[in-house]
């Protein structure tokens, strides 16, 4: 049986690791190749995209996949709809396997954004300092001249290239972030907003609490759904539960 994980998350890395060495069984990772240095699950791994829903149909009949799994970051939007119509091409068993996304809790102060641009155009009217943890993607949206007066802190996992916000400072860092450092960015740099994507997970949710912490609003952007049709688990666990099913 071989199975073909698109990944690049902790969760996909995780389900690589339960597959690995079971008898009977190949698994592939695909990671797009966007960060320099990924951390590289088992088995084996290729890096690069498809070439589109019509190269992903391909290499799900040439390598005989025989289920797939959407192990992807829950924005990568482009490749979960390429994945769900080259799977039902190929008559390929698809699997997403999401992490939970995040809750608020009491002391939260969230104001929901659709889109990077809508999440823009709420700043000017919480604050002057953001705190911007959205990734090197989609910086362009706030890199509007109606922002210039605001300051960024940007943090990435890799420098940016291509427009980002006129008054901004770069933070490389790689998570899982704590929750003293997180609230030791907040303090150093004067943040009074903080913007983020829905990612869930734990590596990345003690800005939250930080900015619970000291009152901070936090802006977040909605993640897009998974394809119409498509089966969801949150877990590794669950997707190896999926695919014992299957064999």
């Amino acid at each position: 049986m071989h199975v073909l994980i698109l990944g690049g998350t902790t969760e996909a890395r995780r389900l690589a690791e339960l597959l690995h060495g079971t008898p009977g069984l190949t698994v592939t990772s695909s990671l797009a190749g966007r960060v320099a240095s990924p951390r590289l699950p088992p088995g084996e791994v290729r890096i690069g995209g498809f070439g589109g829903t019509e190269g992903l149909t391909a290499w799900l009949r040439e390598h005989r996949v025989d289920a797939l799994i959407d192990a992807t970051h829950p924005f990568a939007g482009t490749i979960s709809f390429h994945a769900a119509r080259a799977a039902a091409t190929a008559h390929v068993p698809l699997l997403a396997l999401r992490r939970p996304g995040w809750v608020p809790v009491d002391g939260d102060h969230w104001h929901d954004a659709a889109s990077l641009e809508a999440a823009a155009a709420l700043l000017p009217g919480l604050g002057e300092r953001i705190f911007l943890t959205t990734g090197r993607m989609g910086l362009a949206a706030f890199a509007d001249a109606a922002l210039d007066e605001l300051w960024f802190l940007v943090r990435s996992v890799d420098a940016p290239s291509g427009p980002r916000p006129a008054r901004s400072e770069l933070l490389l860092e790689r998570g899982p972030f704590t929750l003293e450092g997180e609230r030791g960015v907040l303090r150093r740099y004067g943040i009074d907003v903080v913007v983020t994507k829905d990612s869930g997970g734990e590596a990345t949710s003690p800005k939250l609490t930080a900015a619970r912490e000291a009152g901070i609003p936090v802006v977040v952007v909605r993640r897009p759904p998974v394809p119409e049709g498509v089966r969801e688990v949150a877990s590794p666990e669950e997707a190896v539960e999926w695919l014992g099913h299957m064999s």
